[in-house]
């Protein structure tokens, strides 16, 4: 058993430096597997499903995805959600700033997040899709 530690910098940022961390990671980690294999470190490539985050918001009563750090600093509801290609939450942080917020805003929020992160994995999988489908080989 093996863990790998992925220490993420950002450089240039306007907020979403952790979920734009999580999402490069992945694609990072992916990149990582194959160049393992390369060297025969690796028999297969240890990946099932992508992984990908996003920030979404309320600002001024409007639901916003991918807040810059203006939006959030004005965020009425500010919340990252993590999830897989295949739809599965890994993490869903949400917090009301001011006052709270009621279940349809939830709800709205994480649909528009679902929409964000789609529209993530497509770009990870034009990237490293082909190292998804190896590691989905027997």
């Amino acid at each position: 058993e093996r863990t790998i530690w992925i220490d993420c910098d950002v450089i240039q940022a306007d907020g979403g430096t952790r979920t734009a961390s999580i999402t490069g990671a992945f694609v990072a980690l992916a990149l990582a597997f194959e160049k393992l294999r390369e060297r025969d470190v690796l028999r297969i490539i240890p990946l099932s499903d992508y992984v990908a985050a996003t920030s979404v918001g309320i600002v001024d009563g409007e639901p916003l995805l991918d807040l810059a750090y203006d939006d959030d600093s004005r965020a009425e509801v500010d919340m990252n959600v993590v999830k897989t290609g295949d739809g599965r939450f890994i993490e869903v942080q949400g917090t009301a700033e001011g006052l709270p917020f009621k279940r349809d805003a939830l709800d709205a929020l994480l649909n528009l997040a679902d929409l964000g992160i789609r529209q993530l994995i497509d770009k990870q999988r034009a990237i490293v899709g082909h190292l998804i489908a190896l590691a989905q080989q027997p």
